[in-house]
């Protein structure tokens, strides 16, 4: 068995490669051992930025991040914000990795990207890992910490780290349900009634924000990394490129929409990133339950946030797929998106109906 950090990587593909020589020469000098002989992997399991792993001289481990490729929406694939706020996060949230470097000269691997530290551990996506065979508790361990994470997450002052300029909480969600609306009308095949009625649900039950805080703005169980103990301790929470300031439920929607429980429809199934059946992962009530405990705050209109966050990936999805159809990616995984942007179409009415709660 490989080596759980190893696990993810692989031979960068032939379209997302990079002059690796001209990396090297533009981090010597700027990274601890980097100049020694510098070798390149790609983390393989992720779908939008490209993200690969720089090990120099077998003795130092960094993570170069970058978006992917074709056209891309900036917001979406900031590494210049990602970097803002991961070089000072780590300072009062232990699960941020620290970002060391920011470049936007677009020569040295075909787009802006950032240098952060590597972290060690578990990433669970659709198969649960075998390290946790024997800790059948680990499952439950893990949604625990992930909502922990996240009421700690949203409760760090960000005033105090110097990113109170990093969002504009005003209004936050009102552009979150705009915006991917026109994101939607620009990466659309056709016309699609499912999604033009949810988002005049969306624009119907806009809530009134009550609170502003740090928002990751892509929290899901696959962007997270754990301990390969009993303990499932959390290791890492990933990809920070959305990070900004807004209401903190739009996180809590976004775990709900990721999070699969075995009594889903099989079409809910269908977009699952996690394990679906047989371990003991909480519920989505349960997430909701635990987080309002940790938080304090009135969840009294999740189904909104949730519903939100199911359009959000159906967006997202769309746009990867588009690039797809247009040929600005070959990665042959997303060939078949187009069912599944119509499969979340419909868990997103579903939802908005409270069929999941």
């Amino acid at each position: 068995m490989l080596p759980q950090e190893n696990r993810d990587l692989i031979d960068v593909r032939p379209d997302e490669r990079f002059n690796e020589d001209r990396l090297a020469e533009f981090l010597s000098g700027k990274l601890d051992g980097a100049d020694q002989k510098m070798t390149v992997k790609q983390f393989g399991g992720g779908a939008a930025n490209l993200t690969y792993q720089l090990s120099f001289g077998g003795t130092r481990e960094y993570v170069l991040r970058r978006p992917p490729l074709g056209p891309v929406t900036p917001s979406a694939h900031d590494m210049a914000r990602e970097y803002k706020a991961l070089s000072v996060l780590h300072q009062a949230f232990e699960y941020a990795p620290r970002a060391y470097l920011f470049s936007h000269d677009e020569s040295i691997v075909g787009a802006p990207f950032i240098i952060m530290e590597r972290r060690q551990g578990i990433v669970v996506r659709r198969v649960m890992p075998d390290d946790y065979a024997a800790f059948p508790d680990a499952p439950r361990r893990m949604s625990e910490a992930l909502v922990d994470a996240l009421a700690e997450f949203h409760a760090v002052d960000y005033a105090a780290l110097g990113l109170a300029r990093l969002g504009r909480p005003q209004g936050f969600v009102k552009r979150q349900v705009e915006g991917w609306n026109r994101r939607w009308q620009h990466a659309k095949l056709n016309e699609n009634p499912n999604v033009t009625e949810i988002y005049r649900w969306l624009d119907e039950h806009l809530p009134a924000s009550a609170y502003s805080t740090l928002v990751h703005n892509d929290y899901k169980l696959d962007n997270t990394m754990f301990a390969a103990d009993a303990a499932a301790k959390l290791v890492a929470i990933l990809d920070w490129d959305m990070c900004t300031l807004g209401d903190p439920l739009s996180d809590l929607g976004t775990l709900l929409t990721y999070w699969t429980q075995a009594d889903d429809p099989p079409h809910v199934k269908m977009t699952a990133t996690m394990p679906t059946a047989g371990y003991d992962f909480l519920t989505r009530r349960q997430l909701i339950e635990r987080y309002a405990r940790k938080s304090g705050r009135d969840l009294s209109n999740i189904r909104f946030y949730h519903v939100l966050g199911i359009y959000r990936l159906l967006v997202i999805l769309q746009q990867i797929y588009i690039r797809y159809r247009r040929r600005q990616t070959r990665d042959e995984r997303f060939a078949d998106l187009g069912l599944v942007v119509e499969a979340l179409a419909k868990t997103a009415i579903q939802a908005a109906s409270g069929e999941f709660e």
